[in-house]
């Protein structure tokens, strides 16, 4: 199980670890991150219905520039269906250089289901070294663990 748990965390960081251009500066971007709340596996019961397993989710925002901050002004959980499920900020929130804010989906919370997503708004005074945006996802509780990592892709403002 030990040698097994080690594996999959290993596997989900290599899987997430890949070669990435150079991103350009920005001063601002909406970026669009997939969260799964749950995921179906395995065979159909005779019911024709999958099994299903909850995951948690920590999600990520890397302040990537080595020297200016980054304002986080909207965090927004949505569900499967795109319905704003909640907004983790109350108000704007400041990510020093090099540093990380968390956010995190609670394991027995699956209103989200298999196709839920974080919007996530940030911006800057001057053009910075865009933010590294990722969710890691588990379950931990069964034999069977689920570990892996999904990346944001920044998106078109509405």
């Amino acid at each position: 199980m030990k040698r097994f748990l080690l594996f999959s965390v290993f596997l989900a960081a290599c899987v997430s670890v890949r070669a990435q251009d150079v991103r350009s500066p920005s001063s601002g971007q909406t970026v669009y991150l997939p969260v799964y709340s749950s995921m179906v596996f395995g065979n159909l019961s005779r019911g024709g219905v999958p099994s299903r397993v909850l995951l948690s989710a920590m999600v990520n925002v890397r302040n990537t520039d080595p020297s200016r901050t980054i304002r986080l002004t909207s965090v927004k959980y949505h569900d499967s269906t795109g319905k704003l499920l909640r907004e983790y900020l109350k108000a704007p929130a400041d990510v020093a250089p090099l540093s990380t804010r968390e956010f995190f989906v609670e394991l027995h919370d699956d209103a989200g289901g298999a196709g839920a997503s974080f919007l996530v708004r940030w911006q800057a005074q001057t053009p910075v070294s865009p933010p590294l945006l990722e969710a890691i996802h588990a379950n931990l509780d069964s034999a069977r663990g689920v570990v892996f990592v999904t990346q944001g892709v920044p998106v078109l403002s509405p």
